[in-house]
């Protein structure tokens, strides 16, 4: 169980939750929503006790396991078979019984029954916590999130971002964590994997709070609902499920803004009542009464909500460039002994629209990173054409400078740009006044979207490397991103599970990984998009 009081969150000295109790008990399923910035990412890892609340506390009782959007937990040269097993403490006695294994096989006899005596006791030990079909549940649950063998016999340090972060999925979810917090758990899943994924958490018994931009996760998963308004700074409980909850938030808003309509016109009528009488000595007293009322009529309301701010993303026309700004010839890449693709070419044109499709695993971040410099390939060269400038989105955001403020991270981007037009950028970006001084480290995951596509919008590119851009973002961010890449003149290499971007791009082509064939965008592929 986890218990909050008067809990009060704030980034900087902007007050994102004023004042908030609620409890999470076992087959309490909540959706945590709210738009980007709101504080829910904030909010989510204070009750994982991975931050401390401006006031009040909160309690736990039993384990909780917590998936934040970016987890770079872990020793990165642990398997990730064990990293897995690790949530209930096997991955100590499976490592130890590995090295008795090698003194049993030993020709040294003293030896060979010190082994004998050594996985004896281990093995005890092993099944004591639920040993093989423990091992068994958690090899279900990885391959069921699109792990497979190969992936769990590698070092995390070898695995894309997408791998560490699936691999952390898993973990939690065969923990047997009495309560799990997911931030934004459908992420880098394919169809297959969700659907398991939702089956998974219908079925948990324990106390659940997800962020997730997945309705139909939310739909079939969540039977309360917490709605973090960043205009009120309030949690509004709705004890249903997620589409009772719409309804309910609506008729909300129309009570609102009936009682509000109503309470305004009775106050007008007051006041202008007062304004008659209060020049007359013998009723100045009354109208002061009246003023009173009125003031009191519009105090007690609800506040009404404020329409959410979205982020305006428009590109701006791409700096000249070539025929070709881009190619890529022969490219491969492998870690260890681990083939991830081998043999691609790739000719971005001027305008070119390409989506790069594979199953997990296949390396279409991999090729990304390649292509924007971040990476080396193991063979094969990238060359730049005539007046190429590349703008390059990692789905990690590996691009922004954590130890730097939002202001800084667009300095960087843009050297050049007049410190006027950086603060006019962010804040169209939703960046205003003291948010631009913040860490970025700080920011939630649909922040650092947004700061992350605002370096691109004043880098000029010609060509843009997209890698899952609308990931984290609420629905009317997408939209807007979605727009954006519609309109853009230039370039666009595009990675994504999301369909509704495909279709905003229009590609002209498709390139399959891992084996590099490139192929004209015919509709036929559209039915991968969701299973890449």
């Amino acid at each position: 169980m986890l218990t909050a009081h008067e809990v009060e969150v704030r980034a900087g000295a902007q007050i994102l939750l004023a004042g908030a109790t609620f409890r999470i008990a076992p087959g309490d399923k909540i959706g945590l929503v709210g738009r980007n910035g709101a504080g829910k990412t904030t909010l989510t890892r204070i009750l994982a006790g991975e931050g401390q609340p401006f006031g009040g506390s909160v309690s736990r009782s039993g384990e909780v396991g917590y998936l934040p959007q970016d987890p770079r937990t872990g020793d990165p040269d642990v398997l990730a078979r064990d990293r897995i097993l690790g949530a209930r403490g096997l991955d100590v006695i499976t490592a130890q019984l590995r090295r008795a294994e090698e003194q049993i096989a030993s020709e040294n006899t003293a030896e060979h029954e010190r082994g004998m005596r050594r996985y004896s006791r281990l093995e005890s030990e092993f099944l004591a916590l639920g040993g093989y079909a423990s091992e068994s549940e958690a090899a279900t649950i990885a391959a069921s999130l699109g792990l497979d063998e190969r992936v769990l016999t590698q070092p995390l340090r070898t695995l894309s971002g997408g791998q560490r972060r699936r691999i952390e999925l898993a973990r939690i979810l065969f923990s047997d964590a009495g309560t799990m917090l997911l931030d934004e758990p459908t992420n880098h899943l394919d169809a297959d994997s969700i659907m398991w994924l939702r089956d998974f958490l219908r079925a948990y018994k324990g106390g659940l709070v997800v962020i997730s931009h997945d309705v139909a996760l939310l739909d079939k998963t969540v039977n309360r609902v917490f709605h973090l308004d960043a205009t009120r700074a309030e949690l509004d409980v709705y004890n249903v499920g997620w589409s009772t909850y719409l309804q309910q938030r609506e008729s909300d808003e129309r009570r609102r803004r009936r009682e509000r309509t109503n309470a305004e016109k009775k106050a007008s009528v007051l006041k202008a009542q007062a304004d008659r009488m209060r020049y007359k000595a013998t009723k100045a007293v009354a109208a002061q009464n009246m003023d009173r009322r009125a003031q009191r009529l519009l105090a007690g309301l609800e506040e009404q909500r404020r329409s959410e701010k979205v982020a305006k993303l428009r590109f701006p026309d791409p700096a000249p460039c070539g025929k070709t700004p881009l190619t890529a010839r022969g490219l491969s890449k492998s870690y260890g002994s681990l083939e991830v693709f081998t043999d691609v070419d790739l000719a971005i044109d001027r305008g070119s629209r390409v989506v790069v499709l594979g199953l997990n695993g296949a390396g279409k971040t991999t090729l990304l990173r390649i292509l924007g410099g971040a990476e080396k390939p193991d063979t094969g060269i990238v060359e730049p054409g005539h007046g190429l400038r590349l703008g390059y989105y990692a789905q990690e955001h590996e691009t922004l400078d954590t130890s730097r403020t939002v202001l800084e991270n667009m300095r960087a981007a843009a050297p050049d740009l007049p410190d006027v037009e950086a603060r006019r950028v962010l804040g169209s970006f939703l960046f205003s006044g003291d948010a631009v001084d913040k860490p970025a480290a700080v920011l939630s995951g649909g922040e650092k979207t947004r700061l992350a596509l605002a370096s691109l919008v004043v880098s000029s590119a010609n060509v843009l490397l997209l890698d899952e851009p609308t990931n984290n973002l609420d629905p009317a961010s997408r939209e807007e991103v979605l727009g954006a890449l519609r309109s853009f003149a230039g370039a666009i290499v595009l990675v994504t599970h999301d369909e509704g971007a495909v279709d905003a791009l229009s590609p002209e082509r498709v390139l399959l990984l891992p084996d590099g064939v490139e192929d004209l965008w015919n509709a036929e592929y559209s039915d991968l998009v969701a299973l890449a």
